[in-house]
């Protein structure tokens, strides 16, 4: 029986080049607002946007978004203009 060669990785996968949008909490804005934000930059539904909102609240952060980096610099910048606290890492 003939073994297949191991299929090289689509880079549309490759997760070396995935981000991750992180919401970090803060004291100021509420849960409205918050919602809000995701809803319109984000894409969220509004039941995900406030369940990401309350994992912010009660742990400090929350992942909301996967992606480019391209994609996801623009979305925290506009987070950040609303008030809201966020940041983009890589995916480890």
């Amino acid at each position: 029986m003939k073994k297949e060669a191991p299929h090289k990785k689509d880079a549309s996968t490759d997760r070396d080049d995935e981000y991750i949008l992180i919401l970090i909490n803060d004291d100021f804005n509420t849960f409205p607002h918050v919602i809000k934000a995701l809803v319109e930059i984000c894409g969220h539904d509004p039941l995900q946007a406030e369940q990401c909102a309350l994992i912010t609240h009660f742990r400090g952060t929350c992942e909301v978004k996967n992606g480019q980096k391209e994609m996801l610099i623009p979305m925290s910048r506009n987070i950040g203009e609303r008030g809201l606290l966020s940041e983009v890492i890589r995916r480890s």
